[in-house]
């Protein structure tokens, strides 16, 4: 096997946020020693995030079990999730802050665990079936004066008002769009080789870390 140095297109701000996170938490729970201290253990981690390197790459890189790197990750993006805002939160934010609407959007994410989701569903749920069906469920929990606004119009031959319309919606619509595309930077979100219930997991722990990238 091959080693080799390698960048991440990540500030030092976002490494030394993620070191203290899990140095206050290994002394909360009075951790005992580690083969890696918080700031390489953060290192490992947004390895993990950044380039969807596998744990058997990981543990190769930083000299350690497989088993340790998969440990070391999932105590530290519950840690990361753990600090993002909650959808209410989140809500009663846009609000103090003035935004007259909030935009609620979903993107579709390869898994190769399928097997894993299917055992864990016991029946299977008609309304999460495919992109919009899964985007209209997710509204359900939305406050209805927070709901997204109507679909544009479809098909071809549409009269300039619809096309306007159409229009006015895409420029609404535009910060989720970016949104999702951030989200997408990072590697793992690109195809999930863990458990499909920890997408939302990771998601919002990488929401965190790119809030902690803008305010640098």
């Amino acid at each position: 096997m091959l080693f080799c140095p390698a960048a991440l297109p990540l500030s030092a701000q976002a490494l030394s946020y993620v070191a203290g996170v899990i140095r206050r938490h290994r002394k909360k729970i009075g951790s005992a020693w580690r083969k890696l201290n918080p700031g390489r253990q953060a290192l490992l981690v947004l390895a993990y995030m950044r380039q969807g390197d596998t744990f058997a790459e990981l543990a190769a890189g930083f000299g350690i079990g497989t088993a340790t790197a998969w440990r070391y990750v999932t105590e530290t993006t519950a840690l990361l999730a753990a600090r993002a805002p909650k959808l209410r939160q989140a809500l009663t934010g846009a609000k103090k802050a003035g935004d007259a609407y909030v935009v609620v959007d979903g993107t579709l994410i390869p898994i190769d665990r399928v097997a894993v989701l299917l055992r864990q569903a016991p029946a299977p749920r008609p309304e999460l079936a495919g992109h919009r069906r899964a985007d209209r469920a997710g509204r359900q929990g939305l406050p209805r004066r927070r709901r997204p606004g109507a679909d544009p119009y479809r098909g071809r031959g549409k009269p300039a008002s619809q096309k306007e319309a159409n229009r006015a919606h895409a420029r609404l619509r535009s910060p989720g769009e970016r949104a999702i595309a951030q989200l997408k930077t990072w590697r793992i979100l690109r195809k999930l080789r863990c458990c499909p219930w920890r997408a939302g997991q990771l998601a919002r722990a990488i929401d965190v870390l790119q809030a902690r990238e803008s305010e640098g």
